[in-house]
């Protein structure tokens, strides 16, 4: 019996001893294995490895609880963030309340009656938030506000971007970023280069289509560029004669990059047939549709985050049927008012022009010189177009 219980004994101990002798040769193997990975050893808890008995099930489900971390929650729109904004953009004036009595038959009735507070300006108050889809996951808008500088780097006439050296045309652009960064700390910016990739020509070219498009190289410089602010870059589309789509679709492989937008300038979509300059262009719903559903594609495919879609105006018939155009969940619509004179003017155009046919969101273009033409007196500040109803989200300077 004595002998038997010895048996017994050592048979459970080298059972313990080849359970020990398992899982520390299964744990240096692992250990061997993501000894590359920093911190694993700690991790893994290597002395208790030879301290605690295992099985080698259990050990199996210990590394991999620690070699295997869980899933990352998918992300979602804080969209109580994103109606808190939208109601911003809006400046809808406060409501104020006020009595009003009135009698029938010797009786007197009060009724209380809310309304907007006293406002002289011609757009009606509440036409923004427009009823638009949530967008998906990573939008830009309304979370941010881009400031963008426009031009080409061909032209010293066409805007800031071909104006001024790259050096001095960033820290230019940074400039006017700090001013809407103190106007409006609530709302971060997005810096973005604005670049015309398809110009608008005065000759009619070898293809009669009145249009330039730029090389490769330079939208590269572009790109180069936004990396060095951190920001975005749009690409402007001038087609002349050419069909806007056609120019558009010719942009697919900047528009699949995550970092790149779209800008349609229909004063230069010359379905008329006339030479752009003598004429203003223009761009209907279907157009407008078409562009942002060719976007909303790539953003499906290439899984991007949303694209934003600028569209030019200044005029009425710029952009026609205007109720038809559509907001995406993968597109963000912005028409930016492009008009350029006094503030007067411009504060015109934008409220009887741009403000009150509501497609999404809104922008507003200042023009460094044409701006300060007389009897202009002086350039718009961020103070005050933030005044506006609603508040652009959008700036643009030439």
């Amino acid at each position: 019996m004595a002998d038997r219980n010895r048996a017994q004994q050592k048979s459970t101990a080298s059972e313990k001893q080849r359970k020990l002798r398992l899982g520390a040769a299964y744990g240096m193997g692992v250990l061997m294995f993501c000894v590359a990975g920093a911190g694993v050893v700690y991790a893994f808890g290597f002395s208790d490895l030879f301290a605690t008995e295992y099985d080698l099930a259990d050990f199996e489900e210990h590394v991999a609880a620690i070699i295997e971390p869980e899933p990352e929650k998918p992300k979602v729109l804080d969209t109580e963030d994103y109606n808190r904004r939208i109601e911003l953009l809006a400046n809808n004036p406060k409501m104020i309340t006020r009595t009003a009595t009135t009698t029938v038959d010797g009786v007197a009735t009060t009724t209380t009656i809310a309304e907007p507070e006293p406002d002289a300006s011609p757009v009606p108050p509440f036409l923004y938030p427009v009823d638009a889809p949530y967008p998906n996951v990573g939008a830009l808008l309304p979370f941010n506000r881009i400031v963008a500088y426009y031009g080409n780097f061909y032209s010293t006439k066409m805007g800031a971007l071909g104006e001024y050296p790259a050096d001095e045309m960033i820290e230019r652009l940074m400039v006017e970023v700090a001013k809407w960064e103190a106007a409006d700390p609530e709302t971060p910016v997005k810096p973005a280069i604005d670049y015309i990739a398809v110009t608008a020509q005065g000759s009619a070219g070898a293809d009669g289509m009145y249009r330039l498009r730029m090389p490769h190289d330079q939208i590269d410089h572009a790109l180069a560029l936004a990396d060095r602010v951190d920001g975005i870059v749009i690409l402007e589309v001038q087609p002349g004669l050419s069909p806007l789509q056609v120019e558009i679709e010719m942009l697919e492989k900047y528009l699949s990059m995550p970092q790149v937008h779209l800008a349609i300038d229909p004063e230069f979509v010359m379905k008329s047939g006339d030479a752009p300059g003598t004429v203003i262009g223009t761009v209907d719903a279907v157009d407008v549709n078409r562009a942002a559903e060719y976007l909303a594609a790539l953003v499906r495919e290439h899984n991007l985050p949303p694209k934003v879609l600028i569209v030019h105006r200044f005029t009425q018939k710029m952009v026609t049927n205007y109720q038809n155009i559509k907001p995406l969940p993968e597109v963000q619509m912005v028409m930016d008012m492009d008009g350029w004179g006094t503030p007067e003017r411009k504060f015109g155009t934008y409220n009887w022009i741009v403000a009150p046919e509501p497609v999404q969101f809104t922008g507003f273009k200042i023009f460094y010189k044409n701006d300060l033409k007389p009897p202009s007196r002086g350039l718009l500040t961020p103070d005050e177009l933030l005044e506006l109803r609603p508040r652009p989200i959008f700036i643009q300077y030439q």
